[in-house]
């Protein structure tokens, strides 16, 4: 390390300064070395989240260009779990951090022209185009949809055309696709029985494709929980995406049109059934903070944001259920546990079931290794923690895993098939709706 201050420009102070009361927070105490995936693999000080934190100083007070390999590689390597959140006396805000510290990285090389061709393509591509309009992902699952269907998902695959274009990874984790998708287009679907509240349901750009059947489900279960369901029209992706990434201006942008689309619609709530867009919808009010004209209205919304599994646990669930004979063991995502601290709800929904048998795993608040998109871009370090993961949870002899995160299923799924293994990876809402079949 130097110490030269110049290696920050003016846009890099003003960034570091937003976290600065964060990092003098970390007392360095180390009581979130044992949550964290990234340390229990490696037993490496700088994987740890003291380690990054440590280092996000060095490069705020300039003993550390914010482009150094170990430093970039750090903020790469972190999963952004935040188990370190729980498990911090002194409240240190990490995930923030991580965010502001992942931006600071892609501004400087963006400006320093440190990206290659390749990368500035598909960043536009995925965060500029894809992700700004659902139409858009709709579109391209049509296109996988027809691709298995037709055979070609198999046969490029076999012709080595997959692996020339470095799509492995991609592809080993794209599930069966069903249409139709669930396009958001101001649904409403009424209330069984007492009506409890209107609740807006988010249709996420995962989640509407590539789960379409658990949408589904979902809107059975809240509505024969006395929920009216609204799907919003305008909707579109919630920003997380863009957020780990780096790309905070692509997020809030994507946060205001949510916000706006869920306000007319005039909803009680805001429900998801995604674990990692409930987390970054549950922080808009920090996201938009420094806009005046935007910034009550994301608190707002925030307040009302829940995960379906919190919501249904709320009350106790309506009408009968069905006895589940089976054994099954609930996979914690890490936005759902750590980032909201929800663990108890989507374990008493699964107890709530007659003949629903629920076991536990150990290392249950360990990350898969999904992360987003961190299973594509971190493969090596995401492939050692779904083997972890997955050791565990078939060591409790479970005929089914469940879980409430898109992300999580597809990489405990994409494990699972590798291993020759059909152990069905299957959404908490999904057995609810079974059972009230």
């Amino acid at each position: 390390m130097t110490s030269t201050a110049a290696r920050l420009t003016q846009a890099e102070r003003e960034i570091f300064a937003r976290i600065d009361a964060i990092l003098n927070t970390c007392v360095q105490c180390g009581l979130c070395l044992p949550g964290c995936p990234t340390y229990r693999e490696t037993y490496r000080e700088q994987s740890s989240p003291r380690g990054r934190l440590h280092l996000m100083r060095a490069v705020a007070e300039g003993r550390l260009d914010v482009l150094d390999p170990v430093f970039t590689d750090q903020m790469a390597e972190c999963l952004g779990c935040r188990a370190c959140e729980p498990a911090c006396p002194s409240g240190v805000a990490y995930g923030a951090a991580l965010e502001t510290a992942r931006t600071a990285v892609e501004q400087a090389r963006a400006a320093r022209g440190r990206r290659s061709w390749r990368e500035r393509i598909l960043r536009r591509l995925v965060f500029d185009w894809l992700l700004r309009d659902l139409a858009r992902v709709r579109a391209l699952g049509t296109v996988a949809w027809l691709a298995q269907r037709g055979g070609l998902q198999a046969l490029a695959r076999r012709g080595g055309l997959v692996r020339a274009l470095r799509l492995e990874r991609l592809e080993a984790q794209l599930p069966p696709l069903s249409r139709p998708f669930f396009a958001p287009r101001g649904q409403v679907y009424p209330a069984r029985g007492e009506r409890r509240g209107r609740a807006g349901l988010l249709a996420g750009c995962v989640m509407h494709t590539a789960f379409a059947p658990v949408m589904r489900a979902t809107v059975r279960v809240l509505t024969r929980n006395g929920w009216e369901v609204v799907v919003p029209a305008g909707q579109g992706c919630c920003g997380a995406l863009h957020l780990h990434a780096g790309e905070p201006g692509g997020a809030r942008a994507l946060a205001r049109r949510l916000i706006a689309a869920f306000d007319a619609a005039g909803t009680d709530v805001v429900v998801t059934n995604s674990a990692g867009c409930g987390a970054a919808m549950k922080e808009y009010g920090h996201l938009l903070c420094d806009d005046p004209a935007w910034a009550d209205r994301a608190a707002a919304f925030s307040a009302r944001v829940r995960d379906v599994t919190e919501l249904l646990a709320q009350e106790p669930l309506r009408g009968h259920l069905a006895p589940l004979h089976r054994t099954v063991v609930y996979q914690d995502p890490c936005h759902l546990l750590h980032a909201q601290r929800i663990a108890a709800a989507p374990r008493a929904l699964l107890r709530a079931v007659p003949g629903l048998r629920l076991v536990g795993a150990d290392e249950a608040g360990l990350c898969c290794g999904s992360a987003g998109s961190y299973s594509l871009l971190r493969p090596e370090m995401s492939e050692r923690l779904l083997r972890r993961k997955l050791d565990h949870l078939l060591a409790t002899g479970a005929e089914e895993i469940a879980t409430a995160n898109p992300g999580c299923t597809l990489q405990l799924q994409s494990g699972l098939r590798r291993r020759g293994l059909r152990v069905p990876v299957r959404h908490v809402v999904e057995l609810l709706d079974e059972a009230y079949r």
